[in-house]
């Protein structure tokens, strides 16, 4: 298997082989956005990429949007395509070594690029990042892939199992909404740490 370390990452950006990327916000993440009232609330999104997701929060007002990525070009792009996004929220670190509390975390092709040896990890990560009774939200992919990934796929049933030992699962479903090449293939979660 491959290395997925920092190199890995900034050689795909830096030859554009980033398949997963939609181009654009996932329509299942923009309707979750679109009901959240408090504008104030503390937001990371993790192995960020492109951040579209980031790009729709901060044009819609919210004030406290942080990206983290460990490939430099990705937070470059970024900076570069959206103007006024707060360089000191554009966070260039590795994932599993990063500390700080928020109340919400945004999930987006981050999981599925990750060595699934390490979803232990991410999960436990996830729970030190949250402060109490926040949310990890995000798409997974319900599906197992034929090819050796990234991306990784995975069952509902192994994310229950995975999660449950430190999250409530309030959501953990089907999208009804997804994009039309990732139909039947996505899981909408929302995890609350307990």
């Amino acid at each position: 298997m491959q290395i997925l370390d920092q190199h890995f990452w900034e050689n795909r950006y830096e030859a554009k082989n980033t398949g997963w990327d939609i181009g654009e916000i996932s329509n299942p993440l923009k309707v979750y956005f679109d009901q959240i009232e408090d504008k104030t609330e503390k937001i990371l999104i993790p192995g960020a990429g492109n951040a579209y997701e980031a790009e729709y929060l901060h044009m819609n007002g919210f004030e406290n949007v942080f990206l983290l990525d460990w490939a430099e070009a990705p937070l470059v792009n970024f900076k570069k395509r959206v103007s006024g996004f707060p360089e000191k929220h554009l966070v260039k670190a590795n994932f599993f070594d990063y500390s700080n509390q928020f109340d919400l975390i945004i999930e987006q092709t981050f999981f599925c690029a990750i060595d699934p040896k390490q979803r232990t990890q991410y999960v436990k990560q996830m729970y030190d990042l949250l402060k109490p009774d926040a949310k990890l939200v995000g798409l997974y992919f319900g599906i197992e892939f034929e090819k050796e990934g990234p991306p990784f796929g995975g069952t509902q049933e192994s994310y229950e199992k995975l999660f449950k030992e430190h999250f409530k699962i309030e959501v953990l479903e089907p999208c009804h909404n997804s994009i039309k090449p990732r139909q039947g293939s996505e899981l909408f979660a929302i995890y609350r740490k307990q």
